[in-house]
């Protein structure tokens, strides 16, 4: 049985301020490309599907593209897809019992008392294969289902919920997850997009003990594909780069292909190449303005080596590359001064760093509008702490 696993759409993601509508659309159209060729069995999307809990309305289409254009396929694909700590999982689970009818299959809320994990049996010529769906889950979501003191962490939580299924382990089974799993005292590699949603201190954190027995575990969550502890339990990692972290990322759908039971996986990666890409340049200002095979149209954050004062070197920098979206600079001057902030007791005000960053990056000092204007937006976003 073939499965393709992605997760971690995140539609509706903003980068820096660029809209990535034409970005996600074209991921999303390769990925249906990918599938009317390599025709899986199976598609997996193990949660996030929305960057937020209430979607635009623009998010909403592009989503329903997608899934309206894999029903379209000569070979109907069933579409596995389970709630992420992004998505609100009311409005996720809309109209599951009518998209069941197209092979579409939603986990979006806990279990309940008198219920389990959606589980979906599909065959292939070795048998059966079980798909139990685990839509992201915290500890209070299915404490009442257990005695007291069973469930005291998201740990606990997992355990709990999976053991209450009573999985026979002598079949072929696949679980779909969305948590932050690891190994032991190994945590997965992590991102700058992605860090802010998780627990400081890995109190949300799952072992992958809990998890060991399936013969494939599909996760979501983390943005970088990756296998946490064993070759199958993985993180698929975002079909597209969703922060500067995520430039040296190799994109892609996770392909498994699972036989015989005990038959060892095989697991490729299926590259997915973006519309734009996300990448790093350094040098001189000198130096990336006459760069020849600069990447004009990707996705750049800019670090400036600069010595000298540069005077309003993004506005030349635009002149060449279409999608800055971030100009720093890096020299003895700017690392000198940032040893001695932070080895001094003195903090600057937001006010006074702002004017020595515009002071650093345009080589003279604000003028009194300019002045004005920033007092008064730091006031107003303290006012609104």
């Amino acid at each position: 049985m073939k499965i393709f696993h992605i997760s971690d759409l995140h539609i509706g993601k903003q980068l820096h301020y660029y809209n990535l509508k034409d970005e996600q659309e074209d991921i999303l159209e390769k990925i249906i490309e990918a599938a009317e060729q390599e025709q899986p069995d199976v598609l997996i999307i193990a949660g996030d599907i929305y960057d937020k809990s209430a979607p635009s309305a623009e998010a909403y289409e592009i989503f329903d593209h997608f899934l309206n254009r894999l029903t379209e396929l000569p070979k109907q694909i069933p579409v596995l897809l389970i709630a992420g700590n992004h998505d609100n999982a009311s409005r996720l689970s809309y109209a599951s019992e009518f998209l069941e009818k197209s092979s579409i299959y939603i986990s979006a809320k806990a279990p309940v008392q008198d219920e389990h994990l959606k589980k979906l049996t599909l065959t292939d010529e070795y048998g059966e294969v079980d798909f139990y769906l685990l839509p992201f889950i915290r500890p209070r979501d299915v404490r009442h289902l257990f005695d007291e003191g069973v469930v005291t962490s998201y740990d606990t939580a997992v355990a709990a919920v999976l053991e209450r299924e009573q999985i026979d382990f002598s079949r072929r089974n696949v679980l779909v997850a969305h948590q932050f799993f690891v190994a032991g005292a190994s945590a997965p590699e992590q991102c700058d997009s992605e860090q802010a949603y998780i627990a400081v201190g890995g109190i949300d954190s799952v072992d992958i003990r809990h998890v060991e027995r399936f013969d494939y575990v599909a996760l979501g969550h983390i943005h970088g594909a990756q296998k946490m502890g064993a070759e199958h339990i993985r993180y698929s990692g975002t079909p597209l780069k969703y922060s500067v972290s995520e430039a040296h990322h190799k994109k892609g759908i996770t392909v498994i292909n699972i036989q015989e039971k005990g038959t060892p996986l095989q697991i490729a990666q299926l590259p997915l190449e973006p519309l734009h890409d996300v990448c790093r340049l350094e040098g001189t200002l000198e130096e990336l303005l006459r760069l020849e095979d600069a990447p004009v149209q990707e996705f750049v954050s800019i670090t400036l080596n600069d010595e000298d004062g540069l005077y309003r070197p993004k506005d030349q920098l635009e002149e060449r590359y279409l999608r800055i979206l971030e100009v720093r600079l890096d020299n003895a001057r700017v690392r000198h001064k940032l040893e001695h902030t932070m080895s001094s007791e003195e903090q600057l005000t937001p006010f006074e760093a702002f004017q020595e960053f515009y002071q650093e990056m345009n080589g003279q000092p604000m003028s009194e509008e300019e002045l004005r204007v920033i007092a008064d937006v730091i006031e107003t976003a303290e006012e609104r702490v």
